[in-house]
């Protein structure tokens, strides 16, 4: 039996995007591991396909399990601003495979100086790539404030890390096993305002209910990049907090003690397990396109607005990034 596409939307949500579970449910489906393995023809494939939906222009006999695939597709490797396909390393898809390698890492090696070093310089390096990838690309960032912001951020990294190190050598080793987080915390607190810098000095583009532009505003840039800090630090939380105890505890049996080199794989393997859920989880957090009260708004964004379009237009939206 043919299927009816008379009415279906492909821009619109799946599932409820005002409630948690909702995004939650979105988010697991564009941030699914597996895209990041599909052929360059297949995303060029949903593509196509998703710009046909839009202008109503399917091939026939297009099924919509087809377009909800392609759709996926298209949600997990193109940039929602620009349309463009984004870099393998730095799609949400890929948080996962990249993530859970870094951070086992991070947590096995955190012993020497050079070992701390060497991982958060990484780590900086793949978030800084992220950060990039999934910013608000209405707003466009210079060569100088990527490279200034990737070097702040991989400086406060490495200089938590140590400090912290040196302060914890004579606290319980456990404590020891918790300073890549407070050095992955503080980093995200300066890469992600650092890289997205122009947003909250020239302001992040706001829209009305239809998608009209309307201003920029350094209010709702602050409030988004708030909550892309919170939703990246959520992310890396429980792996990096509980993961700690568990292995301080694992350690101390017999047979691990003699299998000190699967040490290091075994933590990657589980930083994999809790990022599966919590990729979706942490970036759910939040609705991506944000709703805010134009009474929020800079006073003189808020009385141009008033005077365009009085009382028509309550709310703005913007797209916060990833």
């Amino acid at each position: 039996m043919k299927a009816d596409l008379s009415g279906f939307d492909i821009d619109a949500p799946r599932w409820d995007q005002r409630t948690f579970l909702g995004r939650v449910k979105h988010f697991f489906s564009i941030t699914d591991p597996r895209t990041v393995v599909v052929p360059e023809r297949e995303l060029d494939w949903a593509k196509m396909m998703v710009e046909k939906s839009r202008m109503g222009t399917v091939p026939p006999g297009t099924q919509v399990e087809q377009l909800l695939y392609a759709k996926k597709l298209y949600d997990s490797a193109f940039h929602p601003d620009t349309g463009e396909k984004m870099n393998v390393i730095g799609r949400m898809s890929f948080q996962v495979p990249g993530g859970m390698i870094l951070t086992g890492f991070m947590l096995q090696f955190y012993r020497t100086v050079p070992a701390v070093v060497f991982w958060q310089w990484v780590n900086q390096s793949f978030n800084a790539l992220v950060n990039y990838t999934n910013r608000n690309a209405a707003s466009p960032t210079s060569i100088r404030q990527m490279a200034l912001s990737y070097f702040t951020a991989t400086t406060t990294a490495v200089a938590t890390a140590v400090s912290m190190n040196m302060l914890t050598k004579r606290a319980p080793p456990l404590v020891g096993r918790w300073v890549p987080f407070a050095a992955v915390a503080a980093a995200n607190c300066v890469n992600i305002p650092m890289m997205r810098q122009q947003e909250l000095i020239q302001g992040i583009c706001v829209k009305d209910g239809n998608q009209n532009d309307i201003g920029h505003s350094r209010r709702a840039a602050a409030i988004g990049i708030t909550q892309v800090v919170i939703s990246r630090i959520t992310m890396a939380a429980p792996g990096m907090i509980f993961l700690p105890v568990l292995m301080e505890r694992l350690e101390r049996l017999h047979f691990m003690k003699k299998v000190k080199v699967l040490h290091a794989p075994f933590q990657v393997l589980l930083c994999g397990c809790f990022l599966i859920f919590m990729v979706p989880v942490a970036c759910g957090l939040f609705p991506q396109t944000c709703e805010l009260p134009v009474s929020y708004l800079e006073p003189e964004l808020r009385d141009t607005i008033r005077i365009k379009h009085g009382e028509l237009v309550p709310y703005v939206y913007f797209n916060k990034g990833l």
